[in-house]
């Protein structure tokens, strides 16, 4: 599903880190070795269509590396 966040993300939580993460090696392999970190939080979202809608948020994080894999999880 296509989209992008409109806004800030805002209530953003750790939801686990290093070996801690299921995906850990694939990431490094993709994009890198880092203090990878699984992390959510709640942001407006516009779809393809046009429309917005509030929802919680996905993603993996690294420092120097940045977002990567960023998903809508929940629709609020």
């Amino acid at each position: 599903m296509e989209f992008c966040i409109v806004g800030r993300i805002v209530d953003v939580q750790t939801i686990a880190e290093g070996s801690g993460i299921r995906e850990l090696a694939l990431l490094r392999q993709r994009y890198g070795v880092g203090c990878w970190r699984k992390k959510k939080g709640i942001a407006t979202v516009r779809l393809l269509d046009g429309t917005t809608a509030r929802a919680e948020l996905h993603w993996y994080e690294a420092h120097g590396i940045g977002k990567v894999k960023l998903k809508i999880k929940e629709w609020l």
